[in-house]
Formats: C-alpha cells, structure tokens, sequence
C-alpha cells in the first residue's frame, strides 16, 4: 500500500526572494504527468486541476522541473 507523504514546501523560511530565474508552466501544454512534483527538491510544485503550480514564496529556481518536464511546459524566465 502507498501512503501519501504531505511534505512542507522548502522549509519554514521564504527563499523565493534571492532568485534570479522562476519556472514558468505552459498550463495548455501540461499533461498533469507528475515528474515535476517528484523531482522538485524543495517541494513546491502541485498539481491543481492536473496543472503544475509552484508556490513561488519557497522555489529557489533551480530548473530541475524545467529540465525533467518530458512535454517542455516548463521553462525557466528572467526573475523580474
């Protein structure tokens, strides 16, 4: 049997604010596939109506939901 494990996004300090890039979804191009929610290392990807989200306030930009994104949905901007 799986159990879900219900992680905390980052940790309890905010580190979106020093980032350079953000990941950036393409919701027309997201199939809902999972692999980013997987494999972001901080936790901060969901999947709200089978669409990635990240919650910014903890995403550190790292890439790796841009990278394994198998349909290119995610891709890394210019923080602004």
């Amino acid at each position: 049997m799986i159990k879900e494990i219900l992680v905390k996004p980052g940790s309890q300090i905010k580190t979106g604010a020093w980032r350079s890039r953000k990941p950036a979804v393409d919701k027309g191009k997201c199939t809902g596939c999972n692999l980013c929610v997987l494999h972001c290392p901080d936790s901060v990807i969901v999947l709200e109506n089978k669409k990635a989200t990240m919650d910014y306030e903890y995403c550190k930009g790292c890439g790796v939901c841009a990278r394994i994104c198998p349909v290119k949905a995610i891709t890394m901007m210019e923080e602004k």
